[in-house]
């Protein structure tokens, strides 16, 4: 006689709900491990609730502090080794499945770095901070023409005022770096341009995007433009929590868990 006779469905149904969110230090199979990135403008005290979510479920957690803090101390190629660095401390610490998830900007982020580089899965938490849009494309078209001009006089390891906008917070302000890495940051067709991640993500690396039924205007009518986007993968998926766009790393902890442990599953049968 089969198992699955011998166990009543409703009683199987349990127990599969049970595996999949049990945490990972009480199963057998590898753990998994996840950086988190934050938005513009704030640092990873922001990411707290979800890197503290995570970790009791059993998921080993990295929460980075990146240079759209507002330090932009460094190009995207050295934020992105800073991510590097990180998975490999998680791999390090026992993490065979690893994911990437950021929040805003950093969601803009985790899908451009899912671009090029090998993960489990990628999540972008109402991601924003699109370089390609006009509105971007507006407010900082004369920063970056002067960042272009500087570097072709060979003035780009010159520390220059430049300017950013944080449309969450509806103002702009002025930042301190070199023309090469605000370039690097700010070019309209760049690495952060929201739009050509999505279209060269890697077909293999499922994504979570999660687009809060109460993100900001702008932001809510292009979520769906960007999910469509993507390559299809059959683990891909929209979420929509009900949340501000502020909120939404807390109130998607759920869904990112079950999430992850799906995919990972499905990584390692």
């Amino acid at each position: 006689m089969s198992l699955s006779r011998r166990i009543p469905s409703a009683l199987r149904a349990l127990l599969l709900c049970l595996v999949v969110l049990a945490p990972a230090a009480a199963r057998s199979e590898p753990r998994i491990g996840i950086v988190l990135l934050h938005g513009k403008g704030a640092t990873s005290t922001s990411m707290e609730g979800l890197a503290g979510a995570l970790t009791q479920k059993g998921y080993l957690v990295a929460n980075l502090t990146m240079p759209w803090s507002g330090t932009y101390e460094t190009d995207v190629l050295g934020a992105m080794h800073t991510v590097d660095a990180a998975l490999h401390e998680l791999r390090s610490r026992g993490a065979a499945q690893v994911f990437v998830a950021g929040h805003s900007q950093g969601g803009v982020f985790a899908l451009r770095y899912g671009v090029r580089h090998t993960v489990t899965g990628i999540v972008a938490i109402a991601p924003g901070g699109n370089v390609g849009n006009a509105a971007f494309r507006d407010k900082l078209s004369e920063y970056v023409d002067e960042a272009r001009k500087l570097i072709a006089e060979g003035k780009g390891d010159e520390k220059t005022r430049f300017y950013d906008v944080d449309p969450g917070a509806g103002r702009g302000y002025g930042i301190v770096t070199t023309p090469a890495i605000y370039l690097s940051w700010f070019s309209p067709d760049g690495a952060m341009n929201e739009y050509g991640a999505a279209k060269k993500m890697n077909p293999a690396t499922p994504v979570l995007f999660i687009a809060p039924t109460g993100d900001m205007p702008g932001l809510k009518r292009g979520n769906p433009q960007i999910f469509s986007l993507l390559p299809r993968n059959s683990h891909t998926e929209f979420y929509e929590p009900a949340s501000s766009h502020t909120q939404a790393p807390n109130a998607s902890a759920e869904e990112i868990a079950r999430w992850m442990a799906e995919v990972a599953a499905a990584a390692h049968p």
